[in-house]
């Protein structure tokens, strides 16, 4: 006699199966590997701490590190909250949004939409408005943590896109970066000044640095070219106040006299 063989389930069923096996895996994707993408992509620098919830809807702590064996970390106060969704066009492929909430930096929600498109991709930031403290910029290691700044930094963004395509980066709109207040270890002369950046898109993205006010006296030029900042500058101190600032006019740039040139890319 023949041996008795066990049902086979149908394959349609396997299919619905593993088709639905892998849709809940997408849908409860745990918080976890949104921090591993993020820390991949940043290579190293941002991480999610002490993540909650899913890919799609999670909170965590978001820490600047100096990279793979940093021990510099600084963590914003506060945990931090996303929520993903996709949203479909009718004409165009569809969209990924992400609102972040950070009650620590900005009462506003923040709105970032990644829009692909054949050959291209499009980032659009809603206008926005973030203060943060200098001092977490200490997290990124070399050279902030050198510097040590305390202050204030305020950025705000005015139709900031950023187009992505045939390996070229394109930019359009503007942000603003202020630095308030901002003092250093390196020098017992407190506060040092306040500055802005200001970044500007173009077909050659354009980036300028000034004082506002104070006795460390910053300016420069920059450009974006084929991805890579080029960036000229210089720093020097208010004659009255040379003495107090030579240490750090040392570890800013390349002394020439009682100049401090800074040179990027």
């Amino acid at each position: 006699m023949s041996a008795l063989r066990r049902p086979q389930p149908p394959q349609g069923a396997l299919a619905g199966a593993l088709a639905g096996t892998l849709v809940a895996l997408c849908l409860f994707a745990p918080a976890r590997w949104l921090g591993q993408a993020l820390s991949a992509f940043s290579q190293g620098h941002l991480k999610l701490e002490a993540p909650r919830g899913t890919v799609w809807q999670g909170s965590a702590q978001l820490s600047l590190c100096g990279g793979p064996g940093s021990q510099d970390a600084r963590t914003l106060p506060g945990r931090i909250d996303w929520r993903l969704h996709w949203q479909m066009h009718w004409q165009a492929l569809p969209s990924l949004t992400l609102a972040l909430q950070a009650p620590c930096c900005t009462r506003e929600t923040l709105a970032l939409t990644v829009q692909p498109d054949w050959g291209q991709v499009t980032v659009s930031l809603a206008d926005s408005h973030f203060l943060g403290s200098a001092d977490t910029l200490s997290g990124l290691g070399a050279p902030w943590n050198t510097l040590a700044l305390q202050g204030q930094l305020q950025l705000d963004s005015d139709r900031l896109r950023l187009t992505f395509a045939q390996g070229r980066l394109q930019m359009s709109g503007q942000a603003v970066l202020q630095a308030l207040d901002i003092s250093s270890t390196l020098s017992t002369l407190r506060p040092l000044g306040s500055y802005q950046m200001v970044l500007v898109g173009g077909s050659t993205p354009q980036l300028s640095l000034s004082t506002l006010t104070g006795s460390l006296l910053l300016e420069g030029e920059g450009q974006w070219v084929e991805g890579q900042l080029h960036f000229r500058g210089q720093a020097h101190a208010a004659p009255e106040r040379e003495n107090a600032l030579n240490n750090l006019l040392n570890v800013i740039g390349r002394r020439e006299g009682n100049l401090s040139r800074i040179s990027l890319g």
